[in-house]
C-alpha cells in the first residue's frame, strides 16, 4: 500500500492563493513518479506546478532524483515554485 505524499508546508497556500484569483486547482502531490504537485487550470491553459518550501534551506529545496528524471523527460513545461508570489507569477505572467 503507498503511503500519503508529503506535502510541502506551503503547499496549501499557495492552492488557496490560486483559487483566489479564479483559477482551477487540483492537488497531484499523491501521483507520485516525480509527477509536481498541482495540476492548475488558468484561462483555457493547464499548468504544472512543482512546490518548493522556500522557507528550508536550498539544500532542503533541492528537486528528488524522481522529480529530477520527470522534468527531464518532459516534452511540455512545468514550473518549479517556492513561494504564493512565484506560483501566481507562473500562472499570470505578468498581469
Amino acid at each position: 500500500m503507498r503511503r500519503a505524499a508529503r506535502v510541502d508546508a506551503n503547499h496549501s497556500e499557495i492552492v488557496k492563493a490560486l483559487r483566489k484569483i479564479g483559477a482551477t486547482v487540483t492537488s497531484t502531490a499523491g501521483v507520485g513518479g516525480g509527477f509536481p504537485d498541482l495540476a492548475v487550470g488558468w484561462r483555457g491553459m493547464t499548468l504544472l506546478l512543482e512546490i518548493k518550501d522556500g522557507a528550508k534551506p536550498p539544500s532542503a529545496r533541492q528537486l528528488t532524483d524522481d522529480e529530477r528524471k520527470w522534468h527531464a523527460e518532459w516534452r511540455g513545461h512545468a514550473d518549479v515554485v517556492e513561494s504564493v508570489e512565484e506560483a501566481l507569477r507562473a500562472v499570470m505572467g505578468d498581469e
